[in-house]
């Protein structure tokens, strides 16, 4: 019987017979995919789900809760995005860019678990035992109890995960995964979503928490159908690439805990090293005495972290001056230029800027704004700022500075990092009491921002500290 050919959309498994420019399901351009259709009879055992787990209806106050508790995985940034530490029963996918360390890390989380007397599967199909060995061997844990399994084969791993019963399983990656009664090639939208669909249910039946590797595309977008995402109880995206040094661990989504986490992490000779006090180490490089650096302090979900923020204004020589921004929203910066324009009148209708934020680091919260600001007036008045002075606060179009939230903890971690100077807005500061030895300057509008910038450098010399 001559095969059938379809074509599945790969952001929501819409199946069609023809190709289209966007998916009649999602309206998604340029994600159907070719796959080859199985014959009918063969089909249907691939599709075949099992009856169910015969399980009762519940009343919900009766339900144990404490079945649900957080095991620490024994890195502590990796335990921080998740919320916690690892759920037993729960699905997690972690994605990211080759290279990055995803696999590395996995390893490190399967090795400890399995020193604490865990029973751990660790699945590859994109290697060979022998290469796992010899990673293991790098990063200290070659001696580990953890059973390592090449295969690739669904039916095989699942019926390998029955034999040994896991407590903790690790899948690298999803991708390679396979039905090998359907007839679409690893990868495909077809045998990615089974493959997930086979894990997902050994691990809600039995307890047992998996841990999926899955590649990304080159949009940075995780490969495969967006079905996937929505199975999994946790996603994780690995940010940076093997020229940085540093790693950042991003949840978008997580049924357990808060998705606003940072991980930071350092990759090492040894693996991948958790890097407990991230506001020390992105500022450890920092440059004195120089114009155009400014330091925010940002909230990472719970956590207060310190970054170099830095500008460049120089005079253009092109008609339309450019505007170059890295770890910001470009769109937001522009309007600040705007507001700095018009509000404060500054001259940058003629001035090439570029802003970066040290550490590759990504900034979303309005309470950069002020940051920014100061930076393009210290780098085109080239006055430079104080060492021990942070800024923090909203700027809107009127050219107000709104208050932020989490001020108590953005200055504790100020004073805990010896900056004694803080431009802040004034409004709702009567009920704040900063830490000791922290100098408040609140201002309402970014003009008196830019006046309090140059009061502070005839104050102190430049880059001395105070």
């Amino acid at each position: 019987m001559k095969k059938r050919t379809l074509y599945v959309c790969s952001a929501c498994g819409h199946e069609s017979p023809r190709w289209y420019g966007k998916c009649p399901g999602c309206d998604a351009w340029n994600t159907l995919e070719e796959t080859a259709e199985a014959p009918a009879a063969a089909a249907r055992p691939a599709l075949k789900r099992q009856a169910g787990t015969g399980a009762e209806a519940t009343e919900l106050g009766g339900i144990d809760a404490d079945a649900a508790l957080h095991q620490s995985t024994g890195i502590p940034e990796f335990d921080r995005v998740l919320g916690g530490g690892i759920v037993e029963g729960s699905l997690l996918l972690i994605g990211g860019e080759p290279g990055v360390g995803k696999s590395t890390l996995l390893l490190q989380v399967a090795a400890h678990l399995a020193e604490t007397g865990k029973r751990v599967l660790y699945v590859t199909g994109e290697e060979s035992a022998r290469q796992i060995k010899l990673r293991a061997d790098r990063l200290g844990a070659g001696r580990s109890k953890m059973l390592v399994l090449a295969e690739n084969a669904m039916d095989a791993v699942e019926e390998k995960l029955a034999r040994h019963a896991p407590e903790y399983a690790v899948v690298d990656s999803i991708q390679t995964m396979y039905r090998p009664d359907m007839a679409s090639a690893p990868g495909s939208v077809s045998q990615v979503r089974e493959s997930a669909a086979v894990l997902m249910r050994y691990a809600k039946t039995t307890g047992c928490a998996v841990m999926l590797v899955g590649h990304v595309t080159k949009e940075g977008a995780i490969a495969g159908p967006r079905v996937l995402e929505h199975m999994v109880d946790v996603v994780l995206y690995f940010e940076g690439d093997y020229r940085r040094e540093y790693r950042l661990l991003r949840a978008s989504k997580n049924r357990y805990g808060s998705v606003n986490e940072l991980g930071l992490f350092e990759m090492t000779g040894g693996g991948m090293r958790a890097v407990e006090n991230a506001s020390e180490t992105l500022l450890r490089d920092r440059a004195s005495g120089i114009s155009g650096s400014v330091v925010f302090c940002g909230m990472e979900g719970s956590r207060p972290v310190m970054v170099d923020l830095q500008a460049l204004a120089a005079q253009s020589f092109f008609s339309a001056p450019r505007r170059t921004v890295n770890g910001m929203d470009q769109a937001r910066v522009a309007l600040l230029l705007a507001v700095l324009e018009k509000r404060a009148g500054l001259r940058l209708f003629n001035q090439d800027v570029y802003i970066n934020v040290a550490g590759g680091l990504s900034l979303d919260e309005p309470a950069a704004d002020l940051a920014v600001c100061l930076a393009v007036a210290s780098s085109l008045s080239d006055k430079t700022l104080p060492r021990d002075v942070a800024a923090m606060g909203e700027v809107g179009l009127l050219g107000e500075v709104r208050p932020v939230p989490h001020m108590e903890r953005r200055l504790a971690e100020c004073a805990r990092l010896g900056f004694g100077q803080v431009i802040c807005p004034r409004d709702r500061l009567g009920k704040l009491k900063p830490p000791a030895g922290v100098r408040l300057h609140p201002v309402s509008t970014v003009s008196q921002a830019v006046a309090a910038l140059h009061l502070l450098a005839r104050e102190e010399p430049d880059g001395a500290d105070s």
